[in-house]
């Protein structure tokens, strides 16, 4: 017992977890938008989006998204280099999480509004062995009333399980 715990301190205190279980290999995580105008914006509610992931190159070729609608297809996850030299690689938010990534992602579809094509991806590798995924672009833009307008700003939050096979979108 005692060998055991010695084994395991060197590993806890450099906070080493083993993320390869999430490596979807010729499977996928796939699952619906969280439902709910509050936290969704520019997602139809219907919206589902598919998630491969290489765990031995989450800083290079992490994997890539699809989403149903057509608006993402096979969008490979670009890691952003400085974020692992930064604070934000440690990015903690809510409980069970064991990481949370951050990338960013072309959309195949243009938004339309100049703005570019590229989102935020925020995958969260959860203690339950299923996935979030967290897609944001933008903010609302202001009228001139003061009000906001629709700009392509997109907020969207996918819960995802491990399915069998590649994607089929």
């Amino acid at each position: 017992m005692r060998r055991a715990i010695l084994l395991c301190v060197p590993c806890l205190l450099a906070g080493c977890r083993d993320l390869s279980s999430f490596s979807t290999g010729g499977d996928r995580f796939e699952g619906a938008v969280i439902q709910g105008d509050f936290v969704r914006a520019g997602v139809g509610p219907l919206t589902k989006l598919c998630l491969t992931i290489d765990t031995d190159h989450l800083e290079d070729a992490p994997g890539a998204i699809s989403t149903d609608d057509g608006r993402f297809h096979d969008a490979p996850l670009r890691s952003i280099p400085q974020i692992w030299h930064d604070p934000l690689s440690t990015l903690s938010f809510g409980d069970g999480r064991l990481k949370n990534l951050v990338y960013a992602a072309a959309a195949t579809t243009p938004f339309g509004d100049g703005m570019g094509n590229d989102v935020l991806a925020i995958v969260s590798l959860m203690q339950s062995g299923a996935v979030e995924v967290r897609l944001l672009r933008g903010a609302p833009g202001l009228a001139a009333d003061g009000g906001e307008t629709a700009t392509g700003n997109v907020f969207a939050v996918f819960d995802l399980t491990r399915q069998q096979g590649p994607c089929s979108y």
